[in-house]
């Protein structure tokens, strides 16, 4: 049997049933009525609400005649737990590359403003030896 996890985000990939949690975030639905802005049968619609109670994500209770559709916002604590794992992995991992890089740039600019020093002593002894070489030559 796959773990309620999986359910959840195999529900969701459905692109018509995030439509219709969404829905749902703002308040019970009857299946008409969440039935209503697709171009499908009621049967359709029942069955996406099928895939999406097997996944704990929607309740339906008996109020009167009416049949209203609840969103369980208990599941989604799951899948924020979930996602919250590993965004706090991926934070970790981005901000020790950014220590390295930053460890980069500055060895580099280290280095580089260490050639640039040598670059000079040694374009200034090079003018200097032929200053020398030119009062020479004119002696």
């Amino acid at each position: 049997m796959t773990d309620q996890l999986s359910r959840v985000f195999q529900a969701l990939a459905d692109p018509t049933r995030r439509d219709i949690v969404a829905r749902l975030a703002t308040d019970d639905a009857t299946v008409g009525e969440l039935a209503a802005p697709y171009d499908v049968s009621l049967q359709a619609i029942s069955k996406h609400l099928k895939v999406l109670q097997e996944a704990g994500l929607v309740s339906r209770s008996r109020d009167a005649q009416r049949r209203p559709v609840h969103l369980e916002a208990e599941v989604f604590d799951l899948m924020t737990k979930w996602i919250e794992r590993y965004r706090v992995e991926a934070e970790e991992r981005f901000r020790r590359l950014d220590g390295v890089l930053a460890e980069m740039v500055s060895t580099s600019s280290t280095t580089d403003a260490r050639s640039t020093t040598e670059g000079r002593s040694t374009t200034d002894a090079r003018s200097s030896t032929e200053h020398d070489v030119s009062e020479g030559e004119a002696s």
